[in-house]
């Protein structure tokens, strides 16, 4: 029987992005649509994908991903086509589920690229390929169900532990030893923090990587901190801080001698790492001048490529009735299959449509 049954296709979700500059702000309207952003809010941050000529990298590390996943798949035996839709460009998911269906495809299992759980990282998907179901009128030919939040697979812990300890023997000796690990990832509204586990599960993989830091420095402990980019909501409300650059100033006042940044909350570097990490906080550190060095995210590190096979070949197994065993390196997880009902709720519109849960 093939490992992938009752699947007959993966489809990896992911968030989309421009591509050109002409492509940016229709792309930001998409990305905002019934928010009432102000049209000069979303000018502002499109001034970040114009500094990199229009384009985001987004897209194209889907595309590296991708090719990588159909490499492995067929280095392991597996044939299972590999699709691929956008929550807010092109390819979208509606078109994407619509060519699906007319291959053939009967069930298929998502892959997000989010590895956490939250309403932007997990339910919002939900609702969009609830959504996107609907327009493409597959509903009665496809069915989807999506992989497990996959914060704590080896996968993906592995690949930034690995990273860290690089990005920490590209600071100067005298600095090395002293230099404070900074986990970066996206703020997000505190309504969003508090009906969820994405704290929580970031501070986990934090704290794994932390120690495997210092496991091979040999030291008794790692220093770190998590901190946030990105926020983009009104003033008047509360998001996860501190912010990464008024966290870099702070650190700098006291004499820190050094630090690295560690994006676990991105699987790639997205338009957030580039500009809100290379660029914005590389800038205040040079500034203050405070040794810094950024480690890399997993992008198409091959136990990334790898945690995506796995996670297929464990949910298949589940589907099947078959003894699973979840990797997963930290007490929170491995995640259930199937979300919670009420888990990551809508805080603007309660009850909205979603797939793969239970409400």
């Amino acid at each position: 029987m093939p490992e992938t049954l009752p699947y007959d296709a993966l489809l990896l979700l992911s968030f989309g992005g421009p591509e050109g500059p002409e492509e940016v702000v229709p792309f930001l309207e998409n990305v905002t649509r019934g928010r009432g952003i102000p049209p000069e809010r979303l000018a502002a941050v499109g001034e970040h994908y114009f500094l990199f000529g229009g384009v985001s990298p987004i897209n194209a590390q889907c595309r590296a991903l991708i090719a990588e996943i159909e490499r492995d798949f067929a280095a392991h035996g597996l044939e299972i086509p590999v699709y691929w839709g956008n929550r807010n460009w092109t390819p979208y998911l509606a078109d994407t589920l619509e060519r699906m269906a007319a291959d053939g495809v009967k069930r298929a299992l998502v892959f997000v690229t989010s590895a956490y759980s939250s309403y932007s990282g997990c339910r919002q998907y939900r609702e969009d390929l609830a959504a996107a179901v609907e327009k493409a009128g597959v509903a009665d030919t496809l069915s989807v169900d999506k992989i497990r939040a996959y914060f704590d697979h080896p996968g993906f812990v592995g690949p930034f532990a690995e990273s860290a300890v690089a990005a920490f023997e590209e600071l100067d000796p005298e600095v090395r030893e002293r230099a404070e690990l900074v986990f970066v990832t996206h703020s997000v509204p505190l309504s969003y923090s508090e009906t969820s586990d994405y704290v929580p599960q970031h501070e986990a993989v934090a704290q794994l990587v932390a120690d495997s830091v210092a496991e091979h420095f040999g030291r008794a402990e790692q220093p770190w901190r998590l901190v946030y980019c990105s926020r983009s909501g009104p003033p008047t409300q509360p998001w996860l801080e501190p912010d990464v650059c008024d966290y870099l100033r702070e650190r700098a006042a006291d004499g820190a001698a050094a630090v690295v940044l560690v994006p676990i909350g991105f699987v790639s570097d997205h338009m957030e790492v580039i500009h809100d990490l290379d660029t914005q906080a590389a800038e205040v550190a040079a500034e203050l001048g405070l040794p810094m060095a950024r480690a890399a995210t997993p992008g198409t590190a091959p136990a990334f490529v790898a945690l995506v096979r796995d996670l297929l070949i464990e949910r298949s197994s589940a589907e099947r009735g078959e003894p699973v065993e979840r990797a997963g390196l930290s007490a929170r997880g491995p995640m259930p299959d199937v979300c919670a009902a009420g888990c990551c709720p809508n805080p603007r519109v309660p009850g909205k449509p979603a797939l793969c849960g239970r409400d």
